[in-house]
C-alpha cells in the first residue's frame, strides 16, 4: 500500500466519523452540529491543501527517479514555494548539475581518448574480459594487414600469420621486440586496465622498422664512404702504374711478353672489380630522394623483362604475364622504380637456376605488383634475414640488391612482401 492511499484512507475515515457525529447533533444539539459542520467544512479544505502538499512532492520525486534512471540529466524542477519541498528540489538540481556536467566530462574524455587511438600511429588490440579482440585501431589493421572484421572475436594468438605466435608469447613483463618476414620490426607491449571493476588487457604495437633501418644506415654509412675514399684513390695510382708498365713489355724476351701481359690484365681486371664493388656500396648509402613523375609500371615491367630476356633464355625460363588492363599509372621515381625491379626479375632467375617459370601479375584493386616464380621455396631462416645489409645466400653475393630494393620501395612509401605462398611459388608483392 503507498503512502498516498495510506493518507486518503485515514482521510476518509476521519470525515466519515465527523459526518456520523454531526448527524447525531443534528436533531439534539443545533449549535454544536454548526459547530462540528465549520470543523468539517475546515477539516475538507486542509486535507485538500495537505494533499496537495503531499501529492505534488510524491510527483516530483517520482518523476526525478524515473529521469535518473532514463540518465536524463536535463530535467531541473523549480521552486513550489514550500520551505521543506524547496531544499529537496535545490539538492536534487544541486546533484543533476554535478552529474551532467560529470557525464559531459566523461564524454568528452572518451571522444578524446578514441581520437587519439584512432590517429595513434601505433597499434592498439582492445581485449574483452575473456581475452579475445575487442577493439581495433587503423594503425593495428595496417600492422596486422587484416581488417577490423576479420580480427573482432580472436584471440590474440589466433591472429592470421605470423603475429599469432607472436602475440600468443606476449606477457605483461616488458615490451618484446617482434621482427617478421627479415624487414618489419615492431615492438609490442601487454599491459591492463580496469573497467567496471573488472580487469581488462590491451596490446600497444609500435613500428619500428624506419627507425632501425635509419639506425642501421648511419652504422655503416660512414664506413663505406671512407673505404670508398681510401680504395678508390689507391685504385686509381696502381691501374695507372700498371698501365704504364704496358710500355715495358716490347723490351721484353718474345717468350716472356704473354706472361707479362696477361699478369697486367689480371691485375687491372681485380683493380677494376673492387672498383665496382666498392662502387656498388656507395650507390646504397647515396641513394637520392625519389624524383616523382606519372609513370606507367606495365611499361617498366615489360623494360624489365627486355633487359632479363637474354639471361631468362639461356637458363630456359620462361616469362608469363597477366597485367591489369590498360595502363596501371603510378607516382614513382621510373629511374629507381625500374631499378627495383630489375633487382627483383634477377632474383628471380638466379633463384630458379634453369627449367622454370616467372609470372608478371598486376591489378587495380589492391593497386600491386606480384612477381612469382617457382623456383625452391624460401626457409624461414633465411626469409628472416632477406633484407638485411651485406646478407645473401649466393657465394659471390654481396647482399646488396634486396638492400637497395627495400630502400628504394621504403622511400616510395611502398610496402611490400617476400614469401614463399602456400602453393609453392615465390612471391616479391609491392603495394603502390
Amino acid at each position: 500500500m503507498t503512502l498516498r492511499l495510506k493518507f486518503l484512507l485515514f482521510v476518509t475515515i476521519i470525515h466519515a466519523v465527523l459526518i456520523v457525529l454531526a448527524g447525531q447533533m443534528m436533531r439534539t444539539n443545533a449549535p454544536l452540529f454548526v459547530a462540528l459542520e465549520v470543523l468539517l467544512l475546515i477539516s475538507i479544505f486542509l486535507t485538500v491543501q495537505l494533499y496537495r502538499g503531499f501529492v505534488r512532492p510524491f510527483q516530483l520525486i517520482a518523476a526525478g527517479t524515473e529521469a535518473i534512471r532514463a540518465r536524463d540529466f536535463s530535467m531541473k524542477f523549480v521552486p513550489v514555494g514550500q520551505h521543506e519541498m524547496d531544499q529537496l528540489i535545490a539538492v536534487y538540481n544541486h546533484m543533476i548539475d554535478e552529474l551532467r556536467q560529470e557525464r559531459v566530462t566523461q564524454h568528452e574524455k572518451s571522444y578524446l581518448l578514441e581520437s587519439l587511438i584512432r590517429a595513434s600511429p601505433a597499434g592498439v588490440l582492445l581485449l574483452s574480459f575473456d581475452g579475445r579482440i575487442e577493439g581495433v585501431n587503423p594503425a593495428a589493421e595496417r600492422m596486422l594487414s587484416q581488417p577490423t572484421a576479420a580480427l573482432l572475436g580472436l584471440p590474440p594468438a589466433a591472429v592470421p600469420g605470423d603475429w599469432g605466435p607472436a602475440l600468443a608469447a606476449l606477457s605483461e613483463q616488458g615490451p618484446q621486440v617482434v621482427q617478421l618476414s627479415g624487414l618489419q620490426t615492431y615492438r609490442a607491449h601487454c599491459s591492463r586496465f580496469v573497467d567496471r571493476g573488472f580487469t581488462r588487457q590491451f596490446i600497444v604495437l609500435e613500428e619500428l622498422t624506419q627507425e632501425l633501418i635509419r639506425q642501421e644506415k648511419k652504422a655503416y654509412e660512414k664506413l663505406i664512404r671512407m673505404m670508398s675514399h681510401e680504395i678508390n684513390n689507391s685504385i686509381g695510382a696502381i691501374n695507372s702504374i700498371l698501365q704504364s708498365f704496358r710500355h715495358y713489355a716490347p723490351q721484353l724476351q718474345p717468350q716472356d711478353r704473354p706472361d707479362f701481359t696477361e699478369a697486367l690484365e689480371v691485375s687491372i681486371g681485380r683493380n677494376t672489380h673492387l672498383a665496382n664493388f666498392i662502387a656498388n656500396f656507395a650507390t646504397l648509402v647515396r641513394l637520392p630522394p625519389p624524383q616523382r613523375q606519372p609513370t606507367d609500371v606495365h611499361g617498366l615491367l615489360r623494360t624489365t623483362a627486355r633487359l632479363l630476356q637474354v639471361q631468362a633464355e639461356r637458363r630456359c625460363i620462361r616469362w608469363h604475364w597477366e597485367l591489369a588492363p590498360g595502363p596501371l599509372l603510378a607516382n614513382v621515381d621510373p629511374q629507381q622504380l625500374e631499378q627495383a625491379l630489375l633487382n627483383i626479375g634477377k632474383n628471380a632467375l638466379e633463384a630458379i637456376g634453369k627449367d622454370g617459370n616467372i609470372w608478371v601479375r598486376t591489378s587495380w584493386e589492391p593497386a600491386q605488383i606480384i612477381i612469382e616464380n617457382d623456383g625452391p621455396g624460401l626457409a624461414p631462416e633465411v626469409q628472416r634475414r632477406l633484407f638485411t645489409p651485406f646478407f645473401s645466400t649466393k657465394r659471390d653475393g654481396q647482399g646488396i640488391g634486396l638492400t637497395l630494393t627495400r630502400d628504394i620501395l621504403l622511400q616510395h612509401d611502398f610496402r611490400f612482401s617476400l614469401e614463399t605462398q602456400p602453393t609453392g611459388r615465390t612471391a616479391f608483392t609491392i603495394w603502390l
